[in-house]
């Protein structure tokens, strides 16, 4: 699974997308975040965009905001990377409106298949059979306040994160759908990566900015050891 920012270095996403499979092998399988924050009006991107609009305006706002579908939907926010990868001819791309994966290779649709609707990125999440198949992540060029493996740990620590409401707008219809899972937070992601085991990571640098790889399991356990003991020293 890759997160990735290919910015400043000249590299089109088509040559960083060849490389990787080159470099994984006909029985390899590439993955990346296709997220659509876009057409949600309870994301922190819409916040941010209807910031300062009167109410009239955001409901005008909120009547232009695209459907997700799974097939068409780009995902801008997530880069150019992860975009090519999504329309890549033979991508299979998970089913989440909000937090879907894109994949290329033997493994994408068993590993991107039965993403529930009401679950971002927990135990019915491909991320959880990511974790059973202990990929490794690349964070090519970015740090770790993107992993979003992170957000597994986030599912799994003791007590459970709180719940909150989600809302966003599918299909060719345009429907709104309401459902409720984990309040995830990336606000203390950067932390958890200092924190980390230096055996676990390997590290190297690309056109100026870090590069870090690792394996996908004792990274997540250890994420959930850090943020139980943050939520108990918090209570």
């Amino acid at each position: 699974m890759v997160h990735a920012s290919l910015s400043g270095t000249g590299a089109a996403p088509e040559t960083v997308r060849d490389a990787l499979l080159d470099a994984l092998g006909p029985g390899g399988t590439l993955v990346v975040p296709a997220f659509t924050p876009e057409n949600s009006d309870t994301s922190r991107a819409h916040q941010q965009l209807i910031e300062g609009l009167d109410e009239r305006a955001v409901r005008a706002f909120r009547a232009t905001m695209p459907p997700y579908d799974p097939d068409t939907t780009p995902c801008p926010t997530m880069g150019a990377l992860a975009e090519c990868v999504r329309t890549t001819p033979g991508a299979v791309r998970s089913a989440h409106p909000q937090t879907s994966l894109a994949g290329l290779g033997p493994r994408a649709p068993e590993l991107l298949d039965g993403h529930h609707p009401h679950c971002h990125l927990g135990e019915r999440s491909p991320l959880a059979r990511l974790y059973e198949a202990d990929a490794r992540i690349l964070l090519l060029r970015v740090g770790f306040e993107v992993c979003s493996a992170l957000h597994l740990a986030e599912y799994r620590t003791t007590p459970p994160p709180p719940r909150r409401t989600y809302r966003c707008v599918v299909g060719k219809r345009g429907n709104w759908v309401e459902y409720e899972d984990a309040a995830l937070d990336d606000s203390d992601f950067a932390a958890v990566g200092e924190r980390l085991p230096s055996d676990l990571l390997m590290r190297r640098e690309w056109s100026g900015r870090p590069v870090t790889q690792f394996r996908m399991r004792r990274v997540v356990d250890d994420a959930v050891r850090q943020m139980s003991c943050e939520t108990r020293r918090l209570a």
